[in-house]
C-alpha cells in the first residue's frame, strides 16, 4: 500500500514501541506525515530517529511525550500536530496498558481505574479533540485498537478487557455521531501479539493471571503469536480512501477478509463486525422469543 496515504497526516498515540511502532512504519511506508506520542520520552525520541532513517524527502516526523488520559496533554499534542501539518486527517489511538493481573477483590482499585483511564478514556479525549479539524474539513479517519478483551471474558484481566469492550462500543456510538460529516470510525482487533502486554502476563504468572490463560499465553510466546505487521496493513487501510464510507465496525486483522470490504460496502450498512446480543434463536434453540 505504498503511497496510500501520501499527502496525509496522522496522530499515533503509544508509538514508541510495539504495534504503535509498526503501525508508525507502515504510515511512514505509505506516504503519510506523522505525529507521535508516547509517555516515554527515551523510547519515543528513539522511534522517531529510526522512523526519520526510512522517509522520504518533504515527508515529517514528529514525537511529543504526552499522556493521553490527561486533557492538557490531549489539548497540546493535537494542537502541535494541527501547527506542524496545518490539519490532521487520521487518529490511532493505540496507547493501552493491561492494568492490573490478578482476581477483581485482590488487585489495587487505583491501578484498575487507571488502565480504564489510558486505554478508555484517553482515545475518547483524542477524539473529541481532533474532532473539530475533521467537522471543518468534513472528512476524517479515527482508528481505535482494540483486542480479544472485547469479544471475549477475560476473566484476571478484567481492566483491559472492560476497557477493550467499551472502546468498541464506543466506536459504533462515535461512527453514527460522525457519519453525516464523512468521518469514519473503526475499531482493530489485531491478533495475539507477541508484545510487551504477554510479557507482563508471564512475568505475573498462572497464580495472578490463572493457569489457562498463562499456558496460552505461554504456547503464544513460543510459537511467535501474531505479525505486527498485520493489524498495521490493516490501519493503514482504514486510513486510506480506499475504505471511505466503512465505519462503525470491528475488524479482525487475522481473520476478517478487510482487503475486499470495498467491494461489500452495501453490505455493511448493517451489523455486520458489530458488538451485538446473542439470543437463543442465534445458537438453533426453540425457546427465549416471545
Amino acid at each position: 500500500m505504498t503511497g496510500t496515504l501520501a499527502g496525509r497526516a496522522a496522530i499515533i498515540t503509544g508509538a514508541n514501541q510495539g504495534l504503535g511502532l509498526a503501525i508508525a512504519q507502515a504510515y511512514v511506508s505509505a506516504g503519510a506525515n506523522l505525529f507521535l506520542c508516547a509517555r516515554d520520552a527515551t523510547k519515543l525520541a528513539a522511534a522517531v530517529d529510526g522512523l526519520r532513517g526510512s522517509a522520504v524527502s518533504g515527508q515529517s516526523i514528529v514525537g511529543e511525550a504526552a499522556d493521553v488520559s490527561r486533557p492538557a496533554d490531549v489539548e497540546r499534542v493535537v494542537g502541535h500536530a494541527k501547527a506542524a501539518f496545518g490539519t490532521v486527517q487520521i487518529l490511532v489511538n493505540n496507547a493501552g496498558i493491561y492494568g492490573p493481573l490478578g482476581r477483581i477483590q485482590d488487585i489495587d482499585w487505583s491501578d484498575w481505574v487507571r488502565a480504564i483511564e489510558i486505554n478508555l478514556l484517553g482515545s475518547v479525549l483524542m477524539c473529541r479533540a481532533v474532532l473539530p479539524q475533521f467537522r471543518a474539513s468534513h472528512y476524517g479517519k479515527i482508528v481505535q485498537l482494540s483486542g480479544g478483551g472485547a469479544t471475549n471474558p477475560l476473566p484476571r484481566i478484567s481492566a483491559y478487557a472492560a476497557s477493550k469492550a467499551a472502546i468498541v462500543r464506543f466506536a459504533e456510538t462515535l461512527a453514527e455521531e460522525v457519519r453525516d460529516d464523512h468521518i469514519d470510525v473503526n475499531s482493530i482487533a489485531p491478533g495475539a501479539l507477541n508484545t510487551r502486554l504477554l510479557d507482563e502476563v508471564i512475568e505475573a504468572g498462572p497464580e495472578r493471571v490463572g493457569e489457562s490463560f498463562y499456558a496460552k499465553a505461554a504456547k503464544q510466546k513460543q510459537d511467535g503469536g501474531t505479525s505486527v505487521e498485520c493489524g498495521a496493513a490493516l490501519a493503514v487501510f482504514l486510513a486510506s480512501a480506499a475504505s471511505d464510507g466503512i465505519s462503525g465496525k470491528l475488524l479482525s486483522a487475522v481473520w476478517d477478509p478487510w482487503e475486499t470490504l470495498a467491494s461489500h460496502r452495501e453490505d455493511l450498512r448493517s451489523d455486520i463486525y458489530t458488538l451485538r446480543r446473542i439470543v437463543p434463536k442465534d445458537r438453533g434453540l426453540p425457546w427465549g422469543n416471545r
